[in-house]
């Protein structure tokens, strides 16, 4: 944790800010380790303070040993405001118009707020040796479920037993919990992207959409597979061979400087020529304390991915009254290329 207050400093340094206070609770965790509900962070060159309430004190003195820490009020934005010195960042991307306004009725004389949103995001976009095991774990259980789900098959069942049968076993093989509520979609339901599962039996004879992941201390994966139910027509098996081949070929190409639009446009554009479809979202996206952080494979991405990151590549079909197909791995981007950390089987998987 001190380490990452230190390079968050050098960032600071290079926006010309005194400090920065930081409310959202994930960018707090993971400078600080707090996993509370209620805490906030200020980090200069000179200081590192950590703010709580009475009801955090203990867990805070045992999970905030590089901070200074402190009992706030009532108001925390009070006691925090108090704090700030100078030309002080604040996080533009979370904090509400009514805490900001509060926040500059309470600093005091010479502060000035200065917007200064993502540059912990910055920071997380690389993860560091113990980040990755975390995140090697969560894929590995994630891993698991899909075997077992291979076993026991999806005959007979509906779409949200099957969801909540994958999360029960996730957790029972040690997940904190599941990183996001499992997508199980069947058929036609395949073909909303995010689709929730219903208490509907899953049919024989087509593709079931399943997309899910484990959170282990607090750090996410995310896998997507799209299985089958018995024999398909030609077009759906079609369909799924052209995404295979273009997730495949997008995920050669991931590597240490590779930009993140040109990836994005490997794939797309095998979807397009093969298909004749497309893909509106994303063909990925950093994880980490959270399932969808930076950097992103998209159209309008700007940047290069470096050593470090850890990013989803998941192109997908969807043709509305017909099926969905998304085939997803998690990887962490290496110097040399990266290294794939989910382990199930792309080739088609038939389910009874």
């Amino acid at each position: 944790m001190r380490a990452r207050a230190e390079r968050l400093v050098a960032l600071l340094e290079g926006r010309q800010l005194d400090c920065l206070l930081v409310t959202n609770l994930v960018n707090v965790r993971y400078l600080t380790g707090f996993t509370g509900t209620n805490g906030a962070c200020i980090v200069s060159r000179e200081d590192r303070v950590f703010l709580t309430d009475f009801r955090y004190v203990q867990q805070a003195k045992e999970q905030v040993p590089d901070f200074d820490r402190v009992e706030a009020g009532r108001e925390l934005l009070g006691d925090v405001a108090a704090r700030l010195r100078g030309r002080a960042g604040f996080d533009d991307a979370h904090m509400s118009v009514k805490a900001h306004r509060r926040l500059a009725e309470r600093v005091g004389e010479g502060v000035e707020l200065v917007p200064a949103g993502g540059l912990v995001e910055r920071l997380r976009a690389v993860k560091d040796e113990r980040e990755l095991r975390a995140i090697r774990a969560a894929a590995e259980i994630a891993d698991a479920a899909y075997h077992e789900l291979r076993s026991r098959g999806l005959g007979g069942r509906t779409e949200r037993e099957v969801a909540l049968s994958l999360a029960r076993f996730m957790e029972d093989r040690g997940a904190d919990g599941v990183s996001f509520p499992a997508i199980v979609a069947a058929g036609a339901h395949g073909a909303l992207p995010h689709a929730e599962p219903r208490g509907v039996e899953i049919p024989r004879g087509t593709l079931v959409v399943v997309d899910m992941g484990a959170r282990v201390d607090g750090y996410c994966s995310d896998c997507t597979r799209t299985l089958a139910t018995g024999p398909l027509d030609d077009r759906p098996l079609e369909a799924y061979e052209v995404v295979r081949r273009a997730q495949e070929t997008a995920l050669e190409s991931v590597r240490a400087g590779a930009v993140c639009r040109e990836v994005d446009g490997l794939a797309r554009g095998m979807v397009e020529a093969g298909l004749g479809l497309t893909f509106e979202h994303g063909l990925g996206h950093g994880v980490g304390l959270e399932v969808h952080e930076e950097p992103r494979l998209a159209r309008t991405a700007d940047g290069s991915l470096e050593s470090g990151n850890l990013v989803t590549v998941e192109p997908g079909v969807y043709v509305p009254g017909e099926f969905g197909i998304r085939i997803e791995d998690l990887v962490a981007v290496t110097d040399e290329g990266h290294e794939r950390l989910t382990g199930f089987p792309k080739e088609l998987v038939t389910l009874d």
